[in-house]
């Protein structure tokens, strides 16, 4: 893969992931660990990274610190090429607010992007799982000589109302762009019951970028935000907008149920779910290919140890994922995401659930549909996930699909 040495990108990793409460309770959502060793923004860098893309800024404000830990630890470039994923904190450069919204947080790191003088400018957010190959997008973008171009997915038009919706004409060229509309937009050129959701992800041309947020930042009345404000803006100036159709792009290694595979892991139910999906026999989602590796800060943890078979005390786990340093002690474990230095301790047993690093399972437990975040100490003879009233009685959170969440360093 070829460098490309005239874009820079900017991730928005500042989001507070309200829905994802109790895991963002103290990290943002981009943090959030995913796939037992993967942290959530994993994913979009690493789309950069096997794209050639390797000037990358990453925009953070919402409590931040685990966000900033893991990405120092775990995204070392080489500054002697001039490579590099450096964290963007909030520094309030253009006042005394915080970002304001999507526009105004590169809005306030407008000096980055003119320290680097790029020709493009890559805006994604930080908080989706997904395989790009970033560079087919720019392609496109250079190709029609696009102002900005909008990555979009298509979705039921039964779904619009979660989403910015575009109209497009014959060539993709954007006609419209309603945010969560509550009729059904205009269907995608012959697909009809489709329409294109934006991913909130950009490719600008440096100089339309750079006016258009001088001029929404003057704008008193705007939410400083690029689907509410400055791509409305920018289409009633007449600027050439384009939308790149996701489920066109391919990468290396790519399995037929991967195209277009997106999800936003946004509430406890799909985030649940899209950890689950990955112990398929064959995941929508393949964590395991040489072709588009994915990268992460690696622990420097002993292998999973599986010990005991004696009678009914049997190490074991099916259908699972198990992370480095993990212990299986005696007890079992089916359709379960493990992170590393789990321990499962004997006669216990876990079924359907997402354990997070550090999380000790006393002996004789039974969890079941669970996400145990990291750092409990679950107690012998505990059950959780089985009695919807007990869990809310002890402070855990019960999704509206059924998944009780302990928080991190819960005490039971």
């Amino acid at each position: 893969m070829s460098t490309i040495d005239d874009a820079i990108v900017m991730i928005l990793a500042g989001g507070e992931g309200k829905r994802l409460f109790p895991l963002t309770k103290d990290r943002a959502k981009p943090a959030v660990p995913f796939g037992g060793r993967y942290r959530i923004i994993d994913f979009v860098i690493n789309n950069f990274i096997n794209s050639g893309f390797y000037k990358i800024k990453v925009l953070t404000q919402y409590k931040s610190d685990s966000l900033n830990k893991h990405i120092t630890r775990g995204w070392q470039l080489s500054p002697f090429l001039n490579q590099y994923v450096d964290l963007a904190p909030a520094q309030m450069r253009t006042g005394n607010d915080w970002y304001r919204g999507t526009a105004d947080a590169i809005y306030q790191n407008i000096f980055h992007i003119l320290d680097e003088d790029p020709r493009y400018v890559c805006i994604f957010g930080g908080d989706h799982i997904y395989k790009m190959q970033v560079n087919q997008m720019l392609d496109f973008h250079k190709d029609n000589k696009a102002d900005l171009s909008i990555a979009g997915i298509p979705i039921p038009v039964e779904e619009a109302s979660e989403f910015g919706i575009m109209e497009v004409d014959d060539n993709w060229k954007l006609i419209n762009f309603v945010e969560k509309p509550q009729t059904p937009p205009k269907s995608i050129p012959g697909r009809p019951g489709w329409c294109l959701a934006s991913m909130g992800n950009y490719i600008f041309d440096k100089e339309i970028l750079l006016t258009a947020l001088e001029k929404d930042f003057q704008d008193q009345n705007s939410k400083h935000d690029f689907g509410k404000n400055v791509i409305p803006t920018l289409l009633a100036e007449g600027k050439n907008i384009y939308v790149y159709n996701f489920a066109d792009n391919s990468f290396p290694g790519m399995t037929d149920s991967e195209r277009g595979y997106w999800k936003d892991v946004g509430s406890i139910d799909a985030y649940w779910q899209a950890n689950m999906d990955l112990l398929a026999h064959t995941p929508e989602l393949n964590l395991y290919s040489k072709e588009w590796p994915l990268r992460t800060f690696n622990y420097n943890y002993p292998p999973a140890k599986f010990v005991w078979e004696e009678g009914d005390r049997v190490g074991m786990a099916t259908n699972s994922m198990v992370s480095e340093g993990c212990i299986i002690s005696g007890g079992g474990l089916s359709h379960c995401v493990l992170s590393p230095k789990v321990r499962i301790n004997s006669y216990s047993s876990v079924t359907d659930s997402i354990l997070m690093e550090n999380v000790e399972v006393g002996r004789y437990s039974q969890i079941r549909k669970a996400i145990i975040d990291k750092n409990v100490v679950i107690p012998p003879h505990t059950k959780i996930g089985f009695d919807r009233e007990e869990d809310i009685k002890r402070g855990f959170h019960v999704s509206s699909g059924g998944v009780t969440v302990v928080p991190k360093g819960a005490i039971l």
